[in-house]
């Protein structure tokens, strides 16, 4: 049987750390992950999954991460049921993560927590909703040849949005087979 989650979202709120009676870490977050389509009103709309992460990586978490915080993280999903002060049997479908990744720096992070954080208007989180920006410099230069010609540098025109590296100036885009990741 396969059992695997792979997600990328945004911190609901800070990781909520605490420690079981043996002193082993647990924290409890809910991650906020866009759906890749819009609804009848042309708005995107997320779902807000409820996330378990265990021991010294449950630290870690807390620790690098905060509210808004652009995470990706990687784990199971688990079903658990527990009767409430009530006596009503209530189910519980959290995903447990094994591995997680930071996807921003903490500047980007503080940037966005600046400009306002979530924006109802637009349903994202991050302000501006901008992409990461590509990197200044390319992380390595593939062989030059007749199949793979020297990148050429255009800076005739300033783009429309400086954070959008894709902006529409009129300039053709060179990427070799070297920067893509797959």
């Amino acid at each position: 049987m396969i059992n695997r989650v792979v997600l990328i979202g945004r911190l609901t709120r800070d990781v909520e750390l605490r420690y079981t009676g043996s002193g082993t870490a647990v924290g409890q977050f809910t991650l906020a992950v866009n759906r890749s389509f819009t609804n009848r009103n042309g708005e995107r709309e997320a779902d807000f999954i409820t996330c378990v992460i265990w021991r010294k990586s449950a630290e870690n978490f807390a620790n690098f991460t905060h509210k808004g915080s652009l995470v990706g993280i990687e784990g199971r999903i688990q079903t658990r049921n527990y009767d409430n002060a009530e006596g009503q049997r209530v189910y519980v479908t959290e995903v447990v993560v094994d591995n997680f990744s930071l996807l921003e720096s903490r500047n980007q992070g503080e940037q966005r927590a600046n400009q306002g954080g979530y924006q109802a208007n637009n349903n994202s989180f991050g302000g501006n909703n901008s992409q990461p920006q590509a990197p200044t410099q390319p992380r390595s230069q593939a062989p030059q040849g007749p199949s793979n010609p020297a990148p050429t540098q255009n800076n005739s025109q300033p783009a429309s949005n400086p954070n959008d590296p894709f902006a529409a100036n009129g300039d053709s885009i060179d990427i070799s087979d070297d920067d893509l990741p797959f």
